[in-house]
């Protein structure tokens, strides 16, 4: 996995993209996002949003689409944006947000652990 941001210990809300059935995948298509609060080391807070990004991609500009993800971000409090892959203007546009972003999380991990891989590899730097 690499990180675009540094971030220290405490409560970090983390954004995961998901397929359908729940494993991690790319941001940009994802039809849902893991959003989990991670307090010490431990999920304190998970819930699974429905987005439809891979039907609402084709549709309307990238910039509406990038749009439609910071808006998601912003109303879910997020702190880490996470996903198998993004590309790099929505890595940026996040980046600007001020939000950590990790990418390369393996679509085989378990979406719960990828969720406190993050989050640790985060705060080892």
């Amino acid at each position: 996995m690499t990180e675009n941001t540094s971030t220290t210990a405490g409560r970090r809300v983390v954004a995961l993209a998901l397929t359908a059935d729940g494993a991690p995948c790319g941001l940009g298509r994802a039809p849902r996002m893991a959003v989990a609060a991670v307090e010490d080391g431990r999920i304190a807070d998970w819930r699974v949003a429905e987005t439809d990004w891979d039907v609402l991609h084709d549709q309307g500009g990238h910039g509406q689409h990038h749009a439609r993800i910071v808006r998601f971000m912003r109303e879910n409090g997020v702190d880490v944006a996470a996903a198998g892959h993004m590309g790099p203007p929505m890595v940026n546009t996040l980046d600007k947000l001020g939000l950590a972003v990790v990418t390369g999380v393996p679509s085989d991990m378990d979406a719960e652990q990828a969720v406190l891989a993050v989050v640790e590899r985060l705060v080892e730097g």
